[in-house]
């Protein structure tokens, strides 16, 4: 009886080696410009190819401006070290042949978002990419992870990646949630229960009832953060909901398809498998998510008390103490007592379609407060960029006194001109929220789409009607 991160480790499973850890082999590797230049570099030197060239997609997305235009080229970026990431990604990606969605491209868009929506992204693969949240992909049924710089090499060169295997951890989403809580609620609520380090050193597969009907993309939210809860896989098992995405997102040929999908249809768990720790969680007792401090485990409902060091055992006391002080937080009490500067709607694990139209439904016809200085709206793609533009929903979005922006990892993190200054505060739809991630002294909270709306709307974190 296997899991289904059994199954797809013993399936790329290459060879043991002496120091324990595996060979395995990786049929998707993604690429982007942070993480690629000293990969190249390092190939370039020892005078090594690819090992399997369409293996490989490459797009930049984390230092990328966000207010581009269409005739904006990677040479017009105007901070030094984010220009000469984006610039050398296209010469190493000419220079070696490989399958580039650059700057100028439609297509264009966050590594873990294009992936999956232009087809690349296929049940049952092994996906690397030198980013922490390809764990995203998980959630067609692969076996994705971030590796590092010189791992990255290393695929390039060999197209095997050398790993030890995880333990199994099976977490049951059960229930129908209730109104205005979404997967991004559910993952913060899980990340909260087990914290950051809960999940170290484990692959987990998500599941359960709530599992079973809720979109691909939503699931991509889930798998998304299970990096954030000290996973370093996260992963659902495929069916015919992805069946379906994958058919619509494809470029293979229907003979292929065909015959590709009883083999994902069988990329399951075998019933009595066992796993080193289960986590049931019912999601219809779960409220709308929000962040208070300076990790993504410090979170609480949305109309709860925050936390306090009297509050606190005395093994917190003092991280409660340092993100209440990094994070402004004297004398509130309470989410609503804050007052918000900026709002952002993107990033890998809420930029898609799906996102921005639960957001656009909350805005229309209204305005935001007063308080808030910006309010940005970044696709995580063209594609979901002309999408939402074909439905209006950038037009929603814009009367309501948001910025629409182009394609990019935008305000996730500090590495490219979309960045909070000292002490402004955010409600973000991204990942992490650590100390200066999205800007020097930059106070991020984490919320859901619809929580972000909110906010935007009413200047706090309010109730959601």
């Amino acid at each position: 009886m296997k899991t289904l991160y059994d199954k797809l480790w013993e399936e790329h499973h290459v060879t043991q080696l002496d120091s324990g850890e595996s060979l395995l082999y990786i049929d998707r590797h993604y690429l982007h410009e942070v993480t690629s230049p000293q990969a190249f570099e390092g190939l370039a030197k020892k005078n090594l190819k690819p090992w399997r060239l369409g293996a490989n997609i490459a797009t930049p997305d984390h230092n990328v401006p966000t207010t581009r235009g269409n005739d904006f080229n990677s040479n017009q970026i105007k901070d030094e070290i984010s220009k000469i990431q984006v610039v050398e990604l296209d010469k190493n990606c000419n220079a070696f042949g490989i399958k580039q969605f650059d700057i100028k491209s439609s297509k264009q868009g966050i590594v873990h978002v294009i992936g999956p929506e232009l087809g690349y992204t296929l049940p049952g693969m092994t996906i690397v990419c030198g980013d922490s949240h390809t764990s995203t992909h998980g959630a067609l049924g692969c076996l994705a992870m971030g590796i590092g710089t010189s791992e990255v090499e290393h695929v390039l060169a060999t197209q095997c990646l050398k790993v030890s295997k995880l333990k199994n951890m099976l977490v049951r989403f059960e229930g129908t949630p209730v109104e205005n809580v979404s997967s991004k609620d559910i993952v913060l609520y899980f990340i909260g229960l087990i914290g950051t380090a809960g999940g170290t050193g484990y692959a987990i597969e998500f599941s359960g009832s709530y599992i079973k009907d809720i979109s691909v993309e939503s699931r991509m939210t889930i798998c998304n953060m299970a990096i954030e809860a000290g996973a370093k896989v996260g992963l659902i098992a495929p069916d015919k909901t992805t069946i379906n995405y994958v058919k619509e997102k494809s470029f293979l040929d229907k003979k292929t398809l065909e015959k590709a999908e009883n083999y994902w249809l069988n990329l399951n768990t075998d019933d009595g498998a066992k796993f080193d720790n289960e986590v049931v969680i019912d999601v219809s007792k779960i409220k709308p998510q929000v962040t208070w401090g300076t990790s993504p485990e410090m979170v609480v409902n949305y109309d709860d008390e925050i936390p306090t060091v009297l509050s606190a055992n005395d093994d917190n006391k003092r991280n409660i103490e340092l993100a209440r002080n990094y994070m402004g937080i004297q004398n509130e009490s309470k989410l609503s007592d804050l007052t918000f500067d900026k709002v952002f709607i993107g990033s890998c694990t809420n930029s898609r379609i799906e996102d921005l139209r639960q957001a656009a439904k909350v805005v229309k016809g209204k305005t935001i407060a007063d308080n808030i200085i910006e309010a940005i709206v970044v696709p995580g793609s063209g594609m979901v960029k002309e999408q939402a533009e074909m439905e209006g929903l950038d037009e929603v979005f814009k009367e309501a006194g948001f910025i629409w922006r182009d394609p990019g990892c935008s305000m996730c993190l500090g590495m490219n001109p979309d960045q909070l200054k000292p002490y402004e505060r955010c409600a973000s739809t991204s990942n992490r929220n650590f100390e200066g991630r999205q800007g020097y002294l930059g106070r991020t909270h984490l919320m859901s789409p619809l929580m972000a709306a909110y906010t935007a709307i009413n200047g706090t974190v309010g109730e959601p009607s």
